[in-house]
């Protein structure tokens, strides 16, 4: 059968099935929250476009996520859902009248393969309540890998339950679920199909767009004991600085906020710095203007992912050794740091220093 061996396609498995039968394949991923567990999903998606080139895949994403997941290569269609709005009050009229339209939406498209990536109650909920095509199975984790989280009905729901390796990281937890499900060997490290255009900064979002480049120092997260301390961000803004770099600071929240002014009104006191708060920014906007910046040094968090899945020459800080399930995977140009009780501003610098280098040396 020509092609599938270079492929590295299964006999019999669904992959094959689509490429002899030559018809498109509806494929539905379920992979609902958080920020940065989509993005963690978002290469098993360019997997499956590289192994079934004529896939059609939808994606079931929470409505704040869903602009991001528009940006991912190959999306067909994004399926919106509020649990989160839902959960806080599910027996109000508004309530209902939401989940029927949601209902209605997800159950457009009959499905060949209907992949849960997310492994929990919700996760499983929308999986069964998708339509499958005549002989479409729903495929999910059957258990719990190290650091995340997993609920039986997962695995309840499935047609098919597979089996991960429980040391396994999240990204290659996601690749290889649709891989077995589908039936393909993986090839390559991940691509996460992130679209941006570098013509199509939006200065109007960004006080003071100057000609410096830029390093945007993304301290927010969801934990307070992933944060890196205040000092340390202050005292890494000024080599930055002196090295002839702008340091911006993007925010989510208040909290986020009054820290990214913090650190900018301490290096904006000395007469080479020349710092920025960014204003508040959609997720769509944030991760578009992430993509105009030199580099990024970051914490464990949502936006930090984006700036992996964006590729950019990136720093990742880590208060605990978990960096190889959720760190970065591209060896050189992005790199993650992990000491105890924080990494050091002399460590991360030097982390910098040396993925820089490489990444000098691939655009050479």
């Amino acid at each position: 059968m020509p092609g599938l061996k270079k492929r590295h396609i299964e006999p019999g498995s669904l992959t094959e099935k689509f490429i002899v039968d030559e018809r498109r394949v509806n494929i539905l991923i379920v992979k609902l929250s958080s920020l940065g567990d989509v993005v963690h999903a978002m290469p098993a998606l360019q997997d499956i476009r590289r192994a079934l080139p004529q896939a059609r895949i939808d994606w079931v994403v929470e409505r704040g996520l869903a602009p991001l997941v528009r940006r991912c290569e190959g999306v067909s269609r994004v399926i919106e859902c509020d649990f989160r709005l839902w959960r806080r009050s599910p027996l109000t009229g508004q309530t209902r009248q939401a989940w029927r339209l949601f209902k209605a939406d997800l159950q457009q498209q009959p499905y060949d393969a209907v992949l849960d990536l997310q492994g929990l109650t919700k996760s499983a909920l929308v999986a069964r309540l998708a339509r499958l095509s005549p002989g479409g199975k729903r495929y999910a984790l059957a258990n719990q890998t190290e650091g995340s989280g997993y609920e039986a009905p997962t695995r309840w729901v499935a047609d098919v339950a597979i089996r991960i390796a429980a040391h396994t990281a999240a990204v290659q937890r996601s690749r290889e679920l649709a891989a077995k499900a589908l039936g393909y060997t993986l090839q390559s490290g991940p691509d996460y199909g992130l679209r941006v255009s570098l013509a199509q900064a939006a200065p109007e979002t960004v006080a003071d767009r100057t000609r410096l480049k830029m390093i945007a120092f993304i301290h927010g997260t969801s934990r307070a004991d992933k944060e890196w301390p205040l000092g340390h961000w202050m005292e890494l803004g000024q080599r930055f600085n002196a090295a002839g770099y702008q340091i911006v600071l993007p925010h989510g929240n208040a909290s986020e906020l009054a820290t990214s002014q913090a650190i900018a009104g301490a290096l904006n006191e000395r007469e080479s710095a020349n710092a920025v708060v960014w204003p508040l920014l959609p997720l769509d906007a944030l991760t578009q203007e992430l993509a105009q910046c030199a580099g990024v040094i970051g914490v464990d968090s949502g936006v930090s992912h984006i700036a992996v899945a964006l590729d950019l020459p990136h720093v990742q800080i880590y208060n605990f050794d978990t960096a190889w399930r959720t760190g970065p995977e591209t060896a050189g140009r992005q790199v993650s740091v992990f000491a105890q009780p924080t990494p050091g501003v002399e460590a991360v610098w030097q982390a910098w220093l040396a993925c820089r280098a490489v990444h000098c040396r691939a655009t050479a």
